[in-house]
This record gives C-alpha cells, structure tokens and sequence, in this order.
C-alpha cells in the first residue's frame, strides 16, 4: 500500500505579527476534516406501534409478492439454496430469512485511502459526506449548461480533494460523455486515484468494470491489502420498484465477494416507483432493503454494505420530482429508523434540488435536504455537493456554495459544548451588568473557533459590498472555484504505483474497440 502522506502544499509568510497572521489567513490549505460523530439525537418520527407494523408489512411483501431477480442465474440458484422460493425470476423470500441474513453485515467499517489520515469510519454515529454522482451535464457561469468531459471530471475531483468539509472523492462527479463508455471508468478511478487521496467509489455501470476497480485498486494498495481491507464504497441501485437487475447485482457480486462495500439504495420517486404514502413508500423501502442486503450476505457473509435511500416526490402536475419537501423528510427519518434496527450504516440524504440555477430555490431545498439527512441519522451521504437540475447537472458553482455549508453541519453535529469552558462562569463574572464581551479574556482565548465562519458568503457591510461590485453569491462562487484550481496542489503519490496504473488504463482502452452505448 502506497501510505504516503498528502503534500498539502500549505504556504507561510516569513515576518512576525499582522504579517504572519495575514499569510494564515491567505495561505493555501488542503485541511480535511475528519468525518462527522454526532453528539446529538437522532430525529425519530415512528412510534415503536409505527415500527412494528412496517417491519410486518415488508416482510408479507418479501414472502407474499415477492422480488425479482432478473437476468441472472447464479442469483437465483444462491436464493435456492438459501430457502426462498422462486418461481421464474421471481423470488419468495420466507418471513425472518433475509433479516437473519442481514444479520452477517458489520455494523460498522473502516474505508482506507491512500492517505491514512483521510480514513473513514462508516456506521455508528458518524456521517461521511460525498459529491454529487452521475449527473451527464456539467453547468458554469461561463459555460453554461453542456455535456460534461474528463477535463469537467478531473477539475471535480480536484475541488473534492481541496474540499475542508468533504472527507470523500466519491464516484462519478459527473459522467465524462468524451470518453466511450465502455472506456471511462478507467479514466474516472485515476483521477480519483491520482488526483486526491480520499476514499473513492468504484464503477458499478457493468460487472467487468467492477472487476477492473477491484484490479486497480490493488495496484494502488497492494493486491493483499485489498484482500483483508475496503477500499471503496459503491453504489448499487434497486430499480424500484423491487426488481435487482443483473447488472447491478453483477457489480455488487464483484465488490461482495472482494470484501468492498456496497450502497444497496432503492431509487425511489413516490407516486411512480412507490406508493404516494410515507408508511407505504417506508414498508418498499424496507422490503428491498432486506432483499438487497440479504443478497450481499449470500454472496459473501459479512461483506460491508450500507443501507441505501434515494427518496423524493412527484409534481403531480408536471411529472417532474420534487426535492426537501416534508414527505422526503418523514420517508428519510423513517428509514433511518429501520435500518439503525436493523443494525446497518445508513446512506441517504444529500445537497438535493430541482432548480435549473444554483439560486434560491436550490439554496432552500439543499437546507432542507442537507438538515434533514444530518438529524435522520444517515452514515453516509452521496450527493453532499453539486447538485443541480434533478441530478441531471453537477455544478461548479453550486459544488463549492455547498461544500462551504457542509460545515454547518459538523458545527450543528458538535451538539452544545457543557464543560467549564462552555460554562462561561468566568466570563460572566468578569463582565458584569452592563459591560460587554468584547475584549474578555474567555472572547479572546475563544474567538478564533467560537463561530462557524463561511469561507464563501459575504458579511461586509454595504458600502464595501457595493464597491467591490455587489457580488451575488454565484459570482463568489465563480471566482472560488477558479482560485481552488488555481491553487492546487497534486498529492503525493509513488511515482511506481502511478506508473503502473496509468499501464493497466492504456492496456485495458487498447484491448477493446470504443463504444458509446
């Protein structure tokens, strides 16, 4: 395994006092935090009654309707022989075997990246945030909105990597339309690789490119370190409702049986892939939950996977989905219920909205998005950046406004500090009736991390505002994401280890002819 720390680049001025601090204060910083342990409750909306009755119910549709299983035989035999029932591509799953199954997959795992100091821990009370995956176009101040290329990709993964608040690459920042299809998985996984080194997902888009992550991966880490260890985390989607594909299952099959997590997350948009009711969108949540985990387990019993929830309405107008609205926030919280009893990290959650601009409506439906997933518990949140149009954009502008907010959610997750300082007896005493805080000793010992400060939105007052061309927050945006690029700095990696990823990607292109379907 290739441990080498990451050069953060960090640049100090020489001088003493305002100098100094000045430089700090400009200096450029690859500062990751670590992944979020929240001190505070979790957000509960079901009664133990609601609990039970969903739980009952999703186990009669697992045994009474059944799932399908389709395009793939090695899937159903496993089912045989595991006690379910299958008729065709359908499989009756009996009340009590996919939850025993569940049963094998860890409470929690560790993610290794390439640089230790970016591990994460996914499960028990930690949040892990991820960017926005798989969106086909790509949106700028100066560009507008087009298809996104591997020069797009490669620029999202070097905000990721300079992201303070984002501990993750993540997967398929947006989808290089450059590149043949069957050829850009490669490139996608070496620029995580190369690039950054925070964890990374893997390709999921067709089983042999499962294989091909699990391949370089060894290469960066050692084949036997691979072996006993995870090392990426990806996302297998359930096509709602209950069907698992052959593809998805293929890919998932390929990460089980390597001992690489997967995300087993049905994609749900209420009124058309699942009821228009919470209790029964939750109880097909749970039902493909099960199945899908349950899964993972027959492949290889005791394979990290996480629990999975895309879930958002319809405008039953237009047909379109809808984003932080309060019924995603009731199936969230829900489902964060159901999976914590099942003993799984969570994944769900995310910067989502329907606005075609990063503008108000996005900023008010990210909120509600972004709070909702903390306070539901989730463990693992994809799409914590970026997001734009329905998914259907990952924006530059947007990526960074959101990786900048990402920080109020590690503040919010501190909970209320209680210990003497937090006290502030002293303080109190020391001011008085009358006085102020300003210039007391507990302010100047604690005024440096007292707040959270944005590092993207404007406080200044009017008149300087107005000067410095009354800026909207998009321009700010703008002119961050081309400071960040400017700014970065590769990580340090083995000049061996690259070598011969950069062998494996030109040997896989050239083995086959391109396609673009």
């Amino acid at each position: 395994m290739s441990d080498v720390a990451s050069e953060t680049g960090v640049r100090r001025a020489r001088g003493g006092g305002g100098a100094t601090r000045r430089a700090e204060r400009t200096a450029v910083s690859f500062e990751t935090a670590k992944f979020i342990q929240r001190n505070i409750p979790n957000f509960e909306i079901l009664n133990e009654e609601a609990l039970q009755i969903i739980e009952y119910n999703a186990e009669t549709v697992l045994e009474e309707i059944g799932v399908n299983f389709v395009e793939n035989e090695a899937a159903l035999k496993r089912w045989r022989e595991a006690g379910a029932d299958v008729r065709g591509e359908r499989v009756h799953i009996p009340r009590g075997l996919a939850r025993k199954l569940c049963s094998t997959a860890p409470k929690t795992f560790t993610q290794y990246a390439r640089n230790p100091e970016r591990n994460v821990e996914i499960g028990g009370r930690n949040l892990v945030l991820a960017p926005v995956y798989g969106p086909p176009f790509v949106r700028d101040m100066e560009g507008g909105r087009r298809y996104a290329t591997l020069d797009d990709f490669q620029k999202f993964v070097k905000l990721g990597y300079m992201s303070k608040w984002l501990h993750h690459s993540g997967g398929t920042v947006c989808e290089p339309t450059d590149i043949p299809v069957n050829k850009r998985h490669l490139d996608m996984l070496r620029a995580h690789m190369v690039l950054s080194d925070k964890p990374y997902m893997g390709s999921v888009t067709e089983p042999s490119r499962a294989a091909d992550s699990v391949e370089m991966s060894k290469l960066l880490y050692g084949a036997d370190f691979v072996d006993q260890n995870t090392v990426m985390t990806s996302l297998i989607n359930i096509n709602s409702p209950m069907t698992f594909d052959g593809i998805m299952m293929g890919a998932l099959e390929v990460y089980a049986s390597n001992n690489q997590a997967s995300i087993v997350s049905p994609f749900i948009v209420g009124g058309a892939m699942a009821p228009v009711t919470v209790a029964g969108t939750l109880t097909q949540v749970l039902a493909e939950i099960l199945a899908g985990v349950s899964y993972s387990q027959l492949v290889r019993p005791g394979s990290p996977v996480i629990a999975g929830a895309f879930v958002t309405s319809i405008d039953m107008n237009s047909g379109a989905p809808t984003f932080g609205t309060p019924e995603a926030a009731h199936i969230t919280y829900g489902t964060g219920q159901l999976v914590r009893r099942l003993g799984l990290p969570y994944r769900s959650g995310g910067s989502f909205c329907g606005s075609k601009l990063p503008d108000a409506q996005a900023a008010y439906e990210t909120a509600n998005s972004l709070n909702m997933a903390l306070l539901a518990g989730v463990n693992f949140m994809l799409h914590a950046c970026g997001w734009l149009e329905g998914g259907l954009v990952s924006s530059f502008e947007k990526f960074v406004m959101d990786a900048d907010q990402l920080g109020t959610l590690h503040h919010l997750a501190q909970g209320v500090m209680m210990d003497t300082n937090g006290q502030a007896m002293d303080a109190i005493r020391e001011v008085g009736p009358g006085g102020h805080y300003l210039g007391c000793e507990h302010t100047q010992a604690n005024f440096k991390t007292a707040f959270w400060r944005s590092d993207l939105l404007d406080y200044k007052p009017f008149e300087t505002w107005a000067e410095e061309g009354a800026r909207d927050t998009q321009t700010l945006a703008a002119e961050r994401v081309k400071k960040m690029l400017g700014d970065y700095v590769a990580p340090a990696i083995d000049e061996g280890v690259r070598e011969s990823i950069d062998e494996y990607v030109a040997k896989k292109k050239a083995s086959m002819p391109d396609a673009f379907m």
